[in-house]
């Protein structure tokens, strides 16, 4: 059994919606401590969301002192503009952290779902309700943007903190190449 003892924030962002959630790692054994959502939909344009997004995340980590974050990665969409946006929301979010010195993670949806119900293409509810039985809560948020932002911190716990950023380390051309000498053509 592990020692550990940390706070992991997880973020799922958006640029109408911005879910995330706080677990608490002590021993091995996972509680919930939080979770919500950044509301920009009353904001009309991309550099107040950005700022409210900076303002509520500073905030959240002051209050939580959160040891990791983990964040969604960007998924390939067919608007360019949704994805640079989301893009914008994602970076802000990532260099939230980095200021208070926090290291981050990404993870694929598909991963992010895989690791919380088995399935990667499950449905916001269905991971939901799999995130109410695991961590034991109550009532569902009314916007599912929370539960997803919790999803992606309780991902990076059970994925050992190896997400999108460290999954080839090891695993690289090099590694490759001295595990299979007879491939190199001389």
């Amino acid at each position: 059994m592990s020692n550990t003892d940390k706070i992991i924030l997880g973020i799922d962002p958006g640029t109408t919606v911005l879910g995330y959630g706080l677990v608490h790692i002590k021993n091995n054994e996972l509680s919930m401590l939080t979770f919500g959502i950044i509301q920009l939909s009353k904001l009309t344009n991309q550099p107040d969301k950005l700022k409210r997004i900076l303002d509520r995340l500073n905030g959240i980590i002051a209050e939580y002192k959160p040891d990791e974050m983990a964040i969604e990665a960007p998924f390939f969409g067919k608007n360019v503009q949704s994805m640079l946006k989301l893009g914008r929301a994602q970076g802000v979010a990532i260099a939230s952290c980095l200021n208070h010195n926090i290291p981050y993670e990404e993870y694929s949806p598909r991963r992010i779902k895989q690791s919380i119900t088995g399935s990667g293409s499950a449905s916001k509810e269905q991971v939901a309700a799999m995130l109410q039985k695991i961590l034991n809560f109550d009532e569902m948020p009314k916007y599912l943007d929370a539960t997803d932002g919790l999803a992606v911190a309780v991902c990076h716990h059970f994925s050992k903190g190896i997400g999108e950023n460290n999954k080839d380390k090891g695993k690289g051309w090099a590694t490759f190449l001295s595990a299979n000498p007879s491939r190199i053509k001389k």
